[in-house]
C-alpha cells in the first residue's frame, strides 16, 4: 500500500482528502503543521507527500526546501491559487508537482500514481548509451550521476530524469510537451511551467552562468536541448 503524508492544517479539507485518498487504497497520514509533518517525515518516510502552501508555523515553500535538504520523496505542493506566484515558487523550491484548492480527487489521484510510476520505474528512460558528456558535463545514465568537471552534482529525481531525456536526444530539441509525457508522464495535459521551472534549477546547477546557458539551452518558439553532447 502507498503510503502517502498530507501536510494540511484546515481539519474540513484534511479529513476530506484523506477520506477520498484511502477510497483510491491509499494509507493517509495526517499532519496539521509543519512541525508534526517534518516529525512524521522522520518517523516513518512516506512514497508522497501532499504539502500545503500555508501553514500555521511555516509556509510550505520553507518546508519544502527543508525536506529537499535531505530527501527526494516526492512532493505534490497545494495551492489555492493556480495563476499566482505560488506554483512557481513551490516549483523552485523543489516540489515535483502542484495540484489547487478546491482539489479534485480523482485528478490528484491521477497526479499521485504518475509521480509514483516514475519512482518505481528508476530512471526509466532505458538508455542506449550509457555516458553524456557536455563540455565540462558527464551524464552517466545508467547510474544516475551527473559530474561537473569531475564532480558529482546534486540533482532531484526530477532534475536528473529532464536532463536524461535531454541527454538522449542527441542535441536534438525536445518539446515542452514530450519533457512532460517523458519525464512526469502527463503529455499535453501537463502545465509547461513545470518544464520551464525545472529547467530553470537544472540551469542552476550545471550552467556557469545561468543567465547565459551555454548547455542546456532554449530553442525558441520549439523548446529545449541540451548544446554539443557526445555520446559513448
Amino acid at each position: 500500500m502507498t503510503n502517502l503524508l498530507l501536510v494540511e492544517d484546515n481539519l474540513r479539507v484534511r479529513r476530506g482528502l484523506r477520506l477520498a485518498l484511502e477510497v483510491e487504497g491509499f494509507h493517509v497520514a495526517e499532519a496539521p503543521d509543519a512541525e508534526r509533518g517534518l516529525a512524521c517525515l522522520a518517523g516513518c518516510p512516506p512514497d508522497v507527500i501532499l504539502l500545503d502552501v500555508m501553514l500555521p508555523d511555516r509556509d510550505g515553500f520553507s518546508v519544502c526546501r527543508s525536506i529537499r535538504a535531505h530527501s527526494d520523496v516526492p512532493v505534490i505542493m497545494v495551492t489555492a491559487r493556480a495563476d499566482s506566484r505560488d506554483v512557481v515558487t513551490g516549483l523552485e523550491a523543489g516540489a515535483d508537482d502542484y495540484v489547487t484548492k478546491p482539489v479534485v480527487a480523482h485528478e490528484l489521484c491521477a497526479r499521485i500514481r504518475a509521480l509514483l510510476r516514475r519512482v518505481e520505474a528508476g530512471a526509466g528512460l532505458e538508455p542506449q548509451v550509457h555516458v553524456v558528456k557536455v563540455g565540462s558535463l558527464e551524464v552517466q545514465l545508467g547510474e544516475a550521476v551527473l559530474l561537473r568537471e569531475g564532480e558529482p552534482v546534486a540533482l532531484t529525481r526530477t532534475e536528473f530524469r529532464l536532463l536524461a531525456a535531454l541527454a538522449l536526444a542527441e542535441g536534438g530539441v525536445c518539446s515542452r510537451e514530450f519533457l512532460l509525457d517523458r519525464v512526469w508522464g502527463y503529455g499535453h495535459h501537463g502545465d509547461k511551467r513545470l518544464v520551464d521551472v525545472h529547467i530553470g534549477r537544472l540551469r542552476h546547477k550545471v550552467e556557469t552562468d545561468p543567465a547565459a546557458p551555454v548547455h542546456v539551452v532554449t530553442a525558441r518558439g520549439m523548446g529545449y536541448r541540451l548544446a554539443g553532447s557526445s555520446s559513448q
